[in-house]
């Protein structure tokens, strides 16, 4: 997935969102590997686990290659902002050109995604990859010589085929270890605690570099990381799931696999929770004069939810995965509750870092879910989906965010995030596939 910038730059992750090239692989290269260190005995020390799963040859090479590529996504939005609002002067314009990418993600990436599947990772995403970076390198060259406003638009949504890298990772750690839950809980773990760290350094780097150096300075960057991430991800091909192919007969949308709407939906009530929690918080401490002081208020959320999903991971889970996603959606309905007793930024700070200790565990689980239910041909493209929802529900949220900000007095908006997180765990309890999933 997937995880969020301050506002206002909200709306505008998606803009950076969001195999068999050799249909001969060699099984034996991909399958041995796995099941050799797939076994259920974990080596001793803290975090022996997270060591196990890396033992598989490969894992650590796709692993860098996902970091780098995913690296960009906390530092497109930022740099977009910036830079059109340096360049242009207009916030109402940055916000329009990033409202345009999130629209253009929301349709192309279930599409790359399902290339994906079809064809492999390979093939698609370097492609996929390639135009994304010609596209924004137009951007750039438009930014710089004033083109008309009409082209920033034409071609930031152009650059909104960047592969999800993340959903292409989590794919590789099921496949490896398909046949072992517990290392896949621990992959998904680390793979969320990825994300956060991401999302944490991103929106800083990009920040720095367009304030310190030149407008386009972040976009530039966000690009050759990308760009490199992407060859090096590729470059693993021991570890990539073998294409499914053209199916042959025509597949329906995965909104009829049993389970999965109601899974989504409660991706969907997530990201209004960050949406509305970022615009809130900025809300809040504007209205105390400490508005610089919202960024690190809102790290906090994301250190807490980094650190419980690193600690997670060390857990080894037990039980149907849907139980477990009902009581970690449940868990963090109950944890939104706390930023309404914040009548300060410190305290604020406290609370938020606690909330954001429930979102690894309903991610962790929900990715999990999501590996389970999703036809196995349709991997990338049940992954992509779900973080489609949650950006969906990151631009409803800053948009009710925004509203109450302009209406009520500041805090009243983190009434939203609660209610949003007590709907998220009652259609949490409607996830229930035909059969019961274990994972």
């Amino acid at each position: 997935m997937h995880r969020r910038p301050p506002a206002p730059l909200l709306l505008t992750a998606a803009g950076g969102t969001l195999i068999a090239a050799d249909r001969t692989v060699n099984r034996r290269a991909v399958d041995r590997p796995a099941l050799q260190h797939a076994g259920t005995v974990r080596p001793p020390g803290r975090f022996g686990a997270y060591r196990r799963i890396f033992a598989a040859p490969g894992s650590a090479a796709f692993t860098a290659g996902s970091l780098l590529s995913r690296a960009p996504m906390g530092m497109f939005g930022v740099s977009l902002i910036i830079m059109i609002a340096t360049t242009r002067g207009s916030y109402a314009l940055a916000g329009a050109v990033a409202a345009a990418g999130l629209a253009a993600t929301a349709v192309l990436a279930p599409l790359i995604a399902r290339l994906t599947d079809r064809y492999g990772q390979a093939r698609v995403a370097l492609p996929a990859t390639v135009w994304s970076v010609t596209a924004c390198l137009a951007l750039l060259l438009c930014v710089r010589y004033d083109a008309p406003s009409w082209t920033l638009f034409a071609t930031y949504t152009a650059k909104s085929t960047t592969p999800n890298t993340g959903g292409m990772a989590r794919a590789r750690w099921a496949h490896l270890y398909r046949d072992d839950p517990a290392a896949r809980h621990v992959a998904n773990s680390f793979e969320q605690v990825a994300d956060e760290f991401c999302y944490l350094l991103g929106p800083v780097l990009a920040a720095f570099l367009c304030t310190a150096l030149f407008p386009e300075a972040g976009m530039l960057v966000a690009n050759v990381l990308l760009l490199a991430g992407v060859l090096l991800f590729i470059a693993q091909r021991g570890t990539e799931p073998p294409a499914a192919g053209r199916p042959a007969t025509r597949t329906g949308s995965l909104l009829r696999v049993p389970g999965l709407p109601a899974l989504l939906a409660v991706f969907f009530c997530t990201g209004v929770i960050f949406g509305t929690l970022e615009v809130t918080t900025i809300a809040f401490a504007d209205a105390r004069g400490h508005a610089s002081a919202a960024g690190v208020v809102l790290a906090l959320q994301a250190a807490g939810s980094g650190a419980a999903g690193l600690l997670y991971g060390l857990y080894r889970p037990t039980g149907p995965a849907t139980t477990r996603f009902a009581a970690a959606v449940a868990a963090m309905a109950a944890l939104m509750t706390l930023p309404l007793l914040a009548r300060d930024l410190p305290t604020l700070a406290g609370c938020l870092f606690l909330a954001g200790c429930a979102t690894a565990p309903t991610m962790v689980n929900g990715m999990t879910l999501v590996q389970s239910l999703a036809p196995p041909n349709r991997l990338n493209e049940g992954m992509t989906v779900a973080v489609t929802g949650i950006l969906a529900g990151i631009s409803a949220g800053a948009a009710l965010a925004g509203t109450a900000a302009e209406r009520f007095p500041a805090g009243t908006g983190f009434w939203l995030p609660a209610a949003a997180g007590a709907l998220a765990a009652a259609l949490a309890l409607r996830v229930r596939p035909r059969t019961r999933v274990h994972a």
